[in-house]
């Protein structure tokens, strides 16, 4: 997803998929644009719910941007027939910017890989023309047992040497005040809000196959396939400790920071 150079695992992610689609749908359902020309949706994943965007706003261009080339593909195969004018891209976050046309932009669970995404974002707000949208939305949780424990367990000495700088810290995201006033400062009417989504997961060890589609991707791919088993191995008897298996499944707590401007 976004910017970095992660092998990403389409199949992986979309696992869980009810969970990890909901705050799409949360966030652009707070987006009120009536009929846009062109909306961009960046770190666009495997394209499903980019696909959701063609479908509300059938008149207008549609472009799916992602930095890997195996999730693009995924998303140029679709299960079902594709909407028209929709497409997608190879494309750095990074680099892009808005043009005279672009009167929506969607990020959803993806500007949390790009270290210093805040100043993207300032750009490219005042890139877009009054009146058009900026909705992003990324994982607030980077303080939450799943995350710290990893951190924790990649800063130890039996893996630091191997793992030292490869993980993010608290640096990620801000908090939703200071996305607040991003969007104020750029001039837009601000819409900024979180929520915990306490989500049931079903199977053994299912915090872990989480993380496996996102957050310990830069792990795994760090490690050799003999260590990154022998990490996950150490990992899973915390996360199982920390989020405990109940009768009916394994509640697994998730903070999502949301922030919807419309350029004023």
């Amino acid at each position: 997803m976004g910017s970095n150079q992660l092998t990403w695992d389409p199949a992986k992610y979309v696992q869980f998929g009810d969970f990890r689609n909901r705050p799409f749908f949360d966030l652009t359902g707070r987006i009120a644009a009536d009929s846009p020309r062109t909306v961009v949706d960046l770190g666009c994943g495997p394209g499903n719910l980019t696909a959701e965007l063609a479908r509300r706003w059938p008149g207008a261009t549609v472009q799916g941007l992602d930095s890997s080339a195996d999730m693009v593909s995924a998303a140029r195969k679709p299960d079902a027939e594709p909407p028209p004018d929709l497409s997608f891209e190879v494309a750095d976050i990074r680099s892009w910017q808005p043009g005279p046309d672009t009167d929506v932009v969607v990020s959803n669970a993806a500007l949390q890989w790009v270290p210093g995404h805040q100043e993207l974002m300032a750009g490219w707000l005042a890139a877009l023309r009054p009146g058009a949208w900026l909705a992003v939305q990324v994982p607030g949780n980077f303080g939450s047992p799943s995350h710290t424990l990893m951190r924790g367990l990649a800063e130890s000495p039996t893996w630091r040497d191997r793992l030292g700088g490869v993980l993010r810290h608290g640096d990620a995201v801000w908090e939703p005040e200071q996305y607040h006033e991003l969007l104020l400062r750029g001039g837009a009417r601000a819409d900024v809000w979180e929520t915990t989504y306490s989500q049931l997961l079903p199977g053994e060890h299912p915090v872990l196959d989480w993380v496996r589609g996102t957050g310990l991707r830069p792990v795994l791919q760090a490690l050799t396939p003999a260590d990154a088993a022998a990490f996950e191995t150490e990992y899973s008897a915390l996360l199982d400790e920390a989020y405990p298996a109940g009768e009916f499944g394994t509640v697994y707590p998730f903070r999502r920071l949301f922030m919807v401007g419309q350029k004023q």
